[in-house]
């Protein structure tokens, strides 16, 4: 019975599982709590609400007794998240685990660490829990596929932009320290101004007096734009690459026995039909299109030509598709 107990409200706790209702209505209470607890924060801060802020504490009360609540159920259910191990073992996995820590810090400034904003505001990244939806449609879950296949990508061009910005830095500093000692006091000066010229428009603390110096400041700007601009450009390729992939995706082959041939002729009904509308009009999914000597992956843009050989999956009987003519 407690088990049975357990397992449910495991069930119910697990963020994002929007077919059962239960489950699916906690994640909106969560959402509604931390919302209601970052808006009682907000509010505090504006002197203007003083006769709101007892409401502010009580909201801040009951919410923070609701992420205890779902803290104590979510060790107690260690064990069914991570099956592999002892019941011991599972929860000290938790509690080191990002949720496990991000759910205590979201816990423990109320009771401890009231004036360390820091911590208090970690109770915003618990939002991002609610985005553990499917794969196929989970956006969050794209840009972070995205970001590990080009992980090696983006290190070398933030490798790049540090090494602009020491050189950039030390260069300013021995070329304004003489002019600006107060300014350019040291490197660090340096790399403060760097940053604001290559990674923005600069904010006008800092900035060179010198011919020179403004002479380093307008090449670095310029340098700033394409330093910018590489890894932009590369998770943009990794973006497209992934749908790419996505959309060529079109067959999972499941049975082996219903996938086959077809050529492609004027009486087939199939030429310049793109693989969606074969899909829709003939019921049957397009694997791959061999034109001449080369297989074509089949989309939206690669229309059947006269003499292809279509490589089709489907669940009726392929030879009949030959002879079905396209459905006005």
């Amino acid at each position: 019975m407690i088990k049975t107990i357990k397992k449910r409200i495991f069930d119910i706790i697990q963020i994002g599982n929007k077919e059962d209702l239960p489950s699916r209505s906690f994640d909106i209470l969560i959402s509604v709590v931390i919302i209601l607890n970052i808006t009682a924060m907000f509010v505090e801060t504006f002197s203007q609400m003083a006769f709101l802020h007892p409401a502010c504490k009580v909201i801040e009360l009951v919410t923070v007794i609701i992420f205890c609540i779902e803290y104590a159920l979510r060790i107690w259910t260690a064990d069914l998240l991570y099956k592999d191990v002892k019941r011991g073992r599972a929860i000290l996995k938790f509690l080191i685990s990002y949720d496990g820590i991000v759910d205590l810090l979201t816990i423990l400034p109320f009771f401890f660490l009231s004036g360390f904003v820091l911590f208090r505001m970690l109770r915003v990244v618990r939002i991002f829990h609610l985005f553990r939806i499917n794969a196929q449609h989970d956006s969050f879950s794209v840009i972070t596929s995205v970001l590990k296949e080009k992980k090696n990508q983006i290190f070398s061009s933030l490798f790049i932009i540090v090494v602009l910005m020491l050189a950039s830095s030390i260069g300013i500093y021995n070329v304004e320290h003489e002019f600006q000692p107060e300014v350019f006091e040291n490197a660090f000066s340096g790399i403060w101004w760097s940053m604001a010229t290559l990674l923005t428009v600069g904010y006008g603390d800092i900035y060179p007096v010198t011919v020179l110096g403004k002479i380093m400041g307008i090449i670095i700007a310029f340098l700033g734009v394409g330093v910018v601009a590489i890894p932009t450009g590369i998770i943009s390729a990794g973006f497209v690459e992934h749908y790419s992939k996505k959309q060529n995706s079109l067959v999972k082959f499941n049975d082996i026995s219903s996938i086959g041939e077809i050529s492609v002729t004027k009486e087939s009904g199939l030429t310049g039909l793109n693989a969606s509308e074969i899909a829709e009009d003939f019921g049957m999914n397009v694997i791959v299109i061999i034109r001449d000597n080369l297989t074509l992956i089949p989309n939206d843009t690669i229309a059947a030509e006269e003499g292809d050989i279509l490589v089709v999956k489907s669940d009726k009987l392929i030879k009949k598709a030959a002879g079905k003519s396209r459905r006005k």
